[in-house]
This record gives C-alpha cells, structure tokens and sequence, in this order.
C-alpha cells in the first residue's frame, strides 16, 4: 500500500545549498550507511571508511568556518544532516556528532595559529575525533576531574584516566580536560591530544547493551606531554569550554535521537502496512493508528523543539535551557517510540531479524550521554529558578 509507505521529512530549510546538501547526505545514507547497518552493529564493527566518506563529502565540519575547511552551515541545518545520518545509522550520526564537538574547543577557543595548522586536517583531512571530559569517578559531577596536567618547561605532562570515551582508542585526535590548578572548575584546562602521542592508551571497548559498533572505552594517559602550543584558551578555562561545547553538543543529541525515532516510525509503518490480520492490514485498526500518530507527533514536536534551540544559536542569542530541553525530550521521546516500534511488531518486533530491538538498545544510551536527563532537568530548573540553596 504505497500511500502508507514511509515518506522522506519534508524540511524546511533555509538556502537552495542547504536542500541540496540534504540531498546529498540522504543519497550518501541510502547507497552508504543503511544497507550494513544491522550487520556491522552486530559485529561490532565501527565504519571508519564511513567517517573517510562523509570527510571527503565535507560533512566532518559542517558548522564551522569554510577558511579552515568547514561547511559555514547553521546549526539549523546541521542538526538535520545529523538526524538524517542517526535515522540510516545511529553510530554515524552520533560519530559525527562527537567529532564536531571534539572540534569546537579549537574551532572556538583556539588562537588563529593553532586553527590554522590543525582545523583544516580536523574538518576536511580524514581525522576523527573524540571529546574527554568524563572519568571513572566523575561523570556528572565534572568539575571534580583528576586528570593533571603539570607545566614542564613549554611542555605540558598529562596523567589520569577518561571514561565512557566515544572513539576512544580509534581517534586521531582528543580534546582533553585536565586539571591545571585548584580544585573545582576553575582549575581545568583544554588541551589538543594527538592520538599517537607516546604514553597515550585505550583500554579494551566496553561491552555495550547496544551502539556496539561505536566503540567506547577508557583513554589512559600516562605522562602524555604536549606542547603548551596545544593548550586550548587559557590556563582555568577548560571547564568553561567544555561546558560552552555540550550546550551544542546536546543539540547534536537531540538531532540524533530523532533520527532514531524517526527511523522506529518507519519501520512501524513499513510493517503495519504489510502485516495482515483479520483479513486486513494491522495499519487499519484504530488502537495502532493512534499509537502511530502519537509516535509521529512526538517525534515532530522535538524536532521543533531541537530546530527552535539551533536557531538561538545561530542567532547568537542564549541557548543552553533550549538545549537541555531538547536534549530531555528528544531522547525521552526515542524511547518511546522505539518501545512503541518493538510493540507494534509484537513478536517480530523482539527478535534481530527486524531493526525495532536494536533502535530500543540504542534508544537507551541517548538518554544517558553528555549529561544524563536528570542532569538536563537540574540545568532547566536552574535557568527557570536560579540555582539551589545551600
């Protein structure tokens, strides 16, 4: 039945480049990315060839200047390229994500020196890059890190452990925060890590619920020197920086999480409209019909609601309640219309030979990284109340 066949979103974009440019990024998702999927998720295979493509496509820096290679996009239209990666394969939306927010302490912070020499081989040269803020004894608790980084003439010596690291062992490049003074957030610094450096190690992949193609492990650094030409900002502001680069980060989520959604959606559709019961397609019967439109306006409101967040941004007003509103619901809302997704293909809908288990595995961990929804609620309730006595 073609007319309930799952149809491409209809985005409102800004520019004729920017509907090309989805153009493109669906072409390079349906020829690319979707067809091995399920095979490579369940062997745990991470597509770095992928990540060469989507480089080479010019789709590593999209939000960041076209002098150092970047695609001079908005976020606006960013995030949907995100959603429309994350809706093929959440490894490669969520990939891309985490590159870009590995990139912005340079892209942000960095002296016209430091953009110069490393942001072109960054956004445009083949690198992949990950982000090391959270450790094995603080994750949400950020600012109390242990990581150091001591001066050593014009070196830095970088010495702890990172956890939960999204292309850890595999990345060619980490933007880590260590402490460089005091306790607390003021005592962090940005640093630029390369991925070969002498001393730097990963431990072995974490054995994961789902995202199993996306490897994520421990970042050991063991007397990692590194140039004071690699500090990020100055000396104290690292914590700063991270938190300035998860405001966009969590919009990267939110955009990725949707894609999922939306990629729960279309199964759901796919299979209501050929499963037939009572002489009839499922799709006809009005308890799922309701389930589909409260999935399909779920989804909806939070692309508005990621889409409403970037344009802040873009427009260089405050974002971040925006962003952690986004970041909640959006992936709230993977969960449960993936959950929805599995019920609706009832018993079909539990086993690997459709696609809805492995979204509701990967549905899960959206609601956990770069800051859980508990974390999402404390910031949103700071912004409306000011922060909590004590």
């Amino acid at each position: 039945m073609p007319d309930r066949a799952p149809q491409p979103v209809d985005r409102q974009l800004p520019t004729d480049e920017a509907r090309d440019l989805i153009s493109l990024v669906r072409d390079i998702a349906q020829r690319e990315v979707a067809p091995a999927a399920a095979e490579e998720e369940d062997a745990g295979r991470f597509p770095r060839e992928l990540f060469t493509l989507l480089s080479e496509s010019g789709l590593l820096g999209l939000p960041y200047d076209a002098e150092y290679g970047g695609g001079d996009q908005p976020y606006e239209v960013y995030l949907q390229v995100l959603e429309e990666l994350a809706t093929a394969r959440l490894t490669v939306g969520l990939g891309v994500s985490v590159h870009t927010l590995a990139s912005y302490a340079l892209a942000a912070y960095g002296t016209k020196e430091q953009q110069a020499e490393h942001l072109p081989a960054m956004l445009g040269g083949g690198l992949l890059g990950a982000y090391c803020l959270s450790e094995p004894a603080s994750g949400s608790d950020a600012a109390s890190l242990r990581t150091r980084a001591v001066r050593d003439g014009d070196h830095w010596v970088i010495t702890g452990t990172k956890a939960w690291i999204t292309h850890g062992g595999i990345a060619d490049f980490y933007t880590v925060m260590a402490r460089t003074g005091e306790e607390g957030p003021r005592g962090i610094t940005a640093f630029l890590v390369p991925g070969d450096a002498e001393g730097l190690s990963a431990a072995a992949p974490e054995k994961k619920m789902g995202m199993k193609g996306s490897p994520t492990a421990q970042v050991h650094l063991d007397g990692v020197r590194v140039p004071d030409s690699r500090r990020l900002g100055e000396e104290g502001q690292g914590f700063a920086i991270a938190l300035s680069a998860l405001d966009g980060g969590r919009l990267g989520i939110a955009a990725c999480a949707v894609g999922l959604a939306q990629a729960a959606l279309d199964e759901a559709l796919r299979y209501a409209a050929e499963r037939r019961q009572f002489g009839r397609p499922i799709a006809d019967f009005q308890g799922l019909r309701f389930m589909l439109a409260d999935m399909a306006t779920q989804i909806e409101a939070g692309r508005a609601l990621y889409l409403a967040a970037a344009r802040l941004r873009d427009a260089g007003r405050p974002f971040a309640k925006q962003a952690a509103m986004a970041k909640l619901h959006c992936t709230d809302t993977a969960m449960r219309v993936t959950t929805d997704a599995v019920q609706i293909l009832g018993g079909y809908g539990y086993t690997a030979d459709f696609p809805a288990e492995r979204y509701l595995r990967e549905a899960k961990v959206l609601q956990i990284v770069e800051g859980t929804n508990q974390i999402q609620r404390m910031v949103i309730a700071r912004h409306l109340a000011g922060p909590e006595s004590r």
